[in-house]
């Protein structure tokens, strides 16, 4: 099943704080891969339950799936996506 990817208006900001390589990058691999398989990625714990992840290098993506969209609510580095809430 293939998901439409919707994306938070935060995401934006996050973006911006990387490169112009590294935003193309995962923004192909979520279009790719996430919106095929975003039902296979690790559902989250704790403060994040219900929320999946999907990495892409060092870079997490917190999403949520609503139906046939899916939901992204960060884009941030591996040591700091948990540290702010979403």
């Amino acid at each position: 099943m293939a998901y439409n990817i919707v994306y938070k208006k935060s995401v934006q900001r996050d973006l911006k704080k990387l490169s112009k390589a590294e935003t193309h990058r995962i923004l192909n691999q979520i279009e790719e891969e996430l919106s095929k398989n975003a039902e296979t990625y690790p559902v989250l714990k704790g403060q994040f339950a219900g929320l999946r992840k999907y990495r892409v290098g060092d870079y997490m993506i917190i999403y949520a799936i609503l139906g046939d969209d899916v939901l992204v609510l960060r884009i941030e580095h591996r040591k700091d996506v948990y540290k702010k809430e979403i």
